[in-house]
């Protein structure tokens, strides 16, 4: 498992070293998605990479956010051109996979945020065109690089919970009245703004379920028609998965919670940041006593978004196998889009 703390070391290093490798020429193709901004502050602030610009073809998208004071904007032709080697594509989901297969078709490394459009077969074919050009495409579910959330996810594979019999996520985010109408546009609502970066964790830790159930409704006070009180059950042979994600409870960002319940005990990471996480255990296993002890991470030194980048820098540079692969990305879209409803 590739960790925060590991992708640190190994970036430091790199830099004490005198820039073993030379910076990697990144582009950021789309400036509309929520994360846009933390890839283009952590690709400027990494000495990684030489981010030569960004291109946003849709007018209707602001320019003004600080993170892009002093960035060069680029054309089309320009973010596609041959001296960029990786490109991150922050673009409004309607656009994500148009863009990631115009970035592959280029020859380029990709980073594709969440999630990857509602058309299972494009993505499939996104993926099987980067491995025939020996690409990668990284996607960008936010909490892979957590360190609670990994120690978490480690303990159960390690069988330090005993069976795991219960994964249980909840994630809510007050949305306003403009988001819900844009993010209704999409079959899923909430789950599928959210739901897919709790899913991406439910299967790394479980695999591909055996029965997907999704529960979509819309509770909230708003005349729109948002899926914002949704639940996802993924069912297994000896566990089930349980994904809340919704957008009526003001204060949920405080109440993130991704919780693993096994036959010793459970590790429970809540809030997602900053990084905490409590172990519960009948008895003691590994470097965790029995008993209830909760565990404090410290607190980030690199941007938001580094430890994503950074593993792409060795991915390109070194030839290091992703931490995810496109196999797995496939299985949680497929698994995502059966939550939302969609026919895949």
């Amino acid at each position: 498992m590739i960790t925060r703390r590991a992708l640190a070391m190994a970036g430091a290093a790199a830099v004490a070293s005198g820039a073993k490798h030379k910076p990697v020429r990144a582009a950021v193709y789309g400036a509309g998605h929520a994360h846009a901004m933390g890839k283009v502050e952590a690709l400027r602030k990494l000495p990684e990479f030489e981010l030569v610009g960004v291109c946003e073809p849709d007018p209707s998208v602001p320019r003004t956010h600080k993170a892009l004071q002093g960035v060069r904007w680029l054309s089309e032709k320009e973010v596609l051109d041959d001296s960029i080697e990786f490109i991150a594509v922050e673009s409004r989901v309607q656009q994500n996979l148009l863009y990631a297969r115009r970035a592959i078709d280029a020859g380029k490394f990709v980073h594709l945020d969440k999630a990857p459009g509602d058309d299972l077969a494009k993505f499939r074919d996104l993926l099987t065109e980067a491995a025939r050009k020996k690409l990668v495409v990284q996607m960008g579910y936010q909490w892979r690089y957590q360190p609670a959330m990994q120690a978490a996810i480690e303990a159960a594979r390690n069988g330090w919970l005993g069976r795991v019999q219960h994964f249980r996520a909840v994630i809510d985010k007050p949305m306003s009245a403009s988001d819900r109408v844009q993010l209704a546009a999409f079959r899923g609502g909430m789950m599928f703004e959210l739901g897919c970066h709790l899913i991406d964790r439910a299967t790394a830790l479980l695999g591909r379920p055996k029965k997907v159930t999704g529960h979509l409704w819309h509770h909230g006070a708003f005349h729109d028609t948002l899926a914002d009180n949704t639940l996802g059950i993924l069912e297994y042979d000896h566990a089930v998965a349980e994904i809340h994600v919704g957008a009526t409870n003001p204060f949920g960002g405080e109440y993130r919670t991704i919780e693993i319940t096994g036959t010793n005990g459970l590790m429970s990471v809540r809030p997602f940041g900053p990084y905490r996480m409590v172990s519960h255990l009948k008895d003691a296993v590994g470097s965790y006593p029995g008993g209830r002890k909760e565990h404090v991470f410290p607190p980030d030194t690199l941007p938001g978004f580094a430890p994503d980048m950074l593993e792409m820098a060795r991915v390109i540079r070194e030839g290091a196998k992703p931490s995810h692969s496109a196999g797995h990305d496939l299985m949680t879209q497929e698994v995502l889009l059966r939550v939302c409803g969609y026919d895949v």
